[in-house]
């Protein structure tokens, strides 16, 4: 919850992130997601399919903005923070846990960048601190509410 309330505030307020907050969530989320799977081999099968799920994604991202907008991708159409987000996000989830909370936060950061947007100094959404702060959320539900567990699968 930490981490990614460090990268929400970094992304909203300066539109920077340490690098280092990305590979310390990854650490973080692997790890948690590795003690509670307790198992490697289950455990490296749903962090490759996570990461190639956001390979796929960030290569249809790119072609879209290449060769449709005809625009440039990292650091202008998609920032390099957003980038290391979702692969850090992919070490801490099993696949349909991961596949369902990816797609909520995306949702919940375009509803919230648009009805923040007009209030916003700088006009481009915040997407890993969005979605850093959804998660934030989702691991306080989850530990306080006695809802089923994010690991599950």
């Amino acid at each position: 919850m930490g981490c990614c309330s460090i990268i929400c505030y970094q992304d909203i307020k300066e539109r920077t992130v340490y690098w280092f907050m990305f590979p310390l969530l990854a650490l973080l989320l692997g790890l948690t997601h590795y003690l509670i799977t307790n198992n490697l081999t289950v455990f490296i099968y749903y962090t490759l399919f996570n990461i190639l799920l956001i390979s796929l994604i960030i290569l249809l991202l790119y072609l879209y903005t290449k060769l449709i907008t005809k625009k440039k991708f990292l650091n202008y159409s998609f920032g390099m923070g957003d980038l290391l987000f979702f692969y850090a996000l992919s070490f801490g989830f099993p696949s349909v846990t991961f596949i369902i909370l990816f797609s909520s936060a995306i949702i919940f950061s375009t509803l919230l960048f648009f009805s923040l947007k007009n209030s916003m100094i700088k006009k481009t959404a915040p997407l890993a601190g969005f979605m850093g702060l959804f998660l934030a959320f989702i691991f306080c539900y989850s530990i306080f509410n006695n809802s089923p567990s994010l690991y599950f699968y």
